[in-house]
C-alpha cells in the first residue's frame, strides 16, 4: 500500500473542497504577467493562508506558464516551523496529497540526496508543516503534465548546505526550484514595508550574506538558492511584494510576502 502524507492544513490555509480550491487558485493564476518578465528557473513564493498571500504567490507561479508543459519535477524547499530540525529533511512517504489529488515524491532524487550529510529522512517534520503543502495546489493547476516533487524541510542549515542540495538536483528545463518563505513578521505596516524593501534589495542583488532570519522565515533556503543561483550566473527579480495589511488584515501587525523569479539572460518570456 502506498504511503501518503495527507493534507494537514486544508480548510485552514486553503479550502478543503477541491472545487473551491481549484476556483480560488485559478483566480490567483489569472494575472497579467508583464511581457518582459523572464521565464524562471526558480521561484521564491510566500506560504501564508491564501486569503493573505495567495495573490502574491499566484503572480510568481503565473510566470512559469511559458515552460509549464516541460516541467517534470519540482524541488520544493520551505522552513520547518513546528519540529526542530538540524539540516534538511525529506519525507519517507511516496506521495503528498492535497484535495486536488496526489503528487508522487521523486524517490530517485530522495535516494541521491540521502547520501548528503546535511539531509535526513523524517516524516514527523513534514506531518504538520504548511510551508510546502500550500504550494502544491498552485503547482497542480499550473503545470500541465504529471510531475514529481522533492519536498525538503529546511531547519538549521547554512547557505552552503542548502546550495549543495540544490546543486545535486538542479537539473535542466525539466526541473523547477521553488523556495517557500514569507518576509518580515508582526511589525506595523510602515516598519514592515521598510524592512521588506531592504530584504528585496538584498535578494535581487544575490546578497545572501545580508539576509537574517528575522527578515524571512525561509531565510536559510533563500540564502542557499541565492548562492546556487550566483554560481550559475542567474539573476533575481521581484514581481510582487505586499503584506497582509495590503491583502486581508489590519495594519498594526502584518506579515510580509514577496514573489521572486530567478532566471538566466536568455530566458525571456515569449509573451
Amino acid at each position: 500500500m502506498a504511503t501518503v502524507r495527507e493534507p494537514a492544513v486544508a480548510g485552514m490555509f486553503y479550502p478543503a473542497s477541491a472545487g473551491l480550491l481549484r476556483a480560488q487558485v485559478l483566480k490567483f493564476l489569472d494575472v497579467a504577467v508583464p511581457a518582459d518578465l523572464p521565464v524562471p528557473e526558480a521561484l521564491i513564493v510566500p506560504h501564508a493562508g491564501y486569503v493573505y498571500s495567495g495573490a502574491v504567490a499566484g503572480t510568481a507561479y503565473a510566470s512559469v506558464r511559458p515552460r509549464a508543459a516541460a516541467i517534470e519535477r519540482v524541488v520544493l524547499l520551505g522552513p520547518a516551523h513546528r519540529v526542530p530540525l538540524q539540516g534538511l529533511a525529506l519525507p519517507a512517504v511516496e506521495y503528498f496529497a492535497t484535495p486536488l489529488g496526489r503528487v508522487p515524491v521523486d524517490r530517485d532524487a530522495a535516494v541521491l540526496l540521502s547520501t548528503l550529510p546535511q539531509v535526513s529522512s523524517d516524516d514527523l517534520v513534514h506531518a504538520d508543516e504548511h510551508s510546502l503543502e500550500v504550494q502544491l495546489p498552485f503547482l497542480q493547476l499550473m503545470l500541465t503534465r504529471q510531475f514529481t516533487v522533492v519536498p525538503l524541510a529546511v531547519g538549521h542549515a547554512t547557505a552552503v548546505d542548502v546550495a549543495g542540495v540544490l546543486d545535486a538536483v538542479w537539473g535542466g528545463g525539466e526541473t523547477l526550484i521553488v523556495v517557500s518563505s514569507d518576509l518580515s513578521h508582526y511589525h506595523d505596516y510602515a516598519t514592515a514595508c521598510r524592512l521588506d524593501a531592504r530584504t528585496v534589495h538584498a535578494i535581487e542583488r544575490l546578497a545572501w550574506e545580508e539576509l537574517r532570519p528575522e527578515a524571512a522565515c525561509g531565510c536559510g533556503a533563500i540564502q542557499g538558492l541565492l548562492l546556487a543561483a550566483g554560481r550559475r550566473g542567474l539573476h533575481v527579480r521581484a514581481v510582487d511584494v505586499r503584506n497582509s495589511g495590503d491583502t486581508a488584515g489590519p495594519r498594526d501587525r502584518v506579515v510580509g510576502y514577496g514573489a521572486f523569479v530567478v532566471y538566466g539572460e536568455q530566458e525571456q518570456s515569449a509573451g
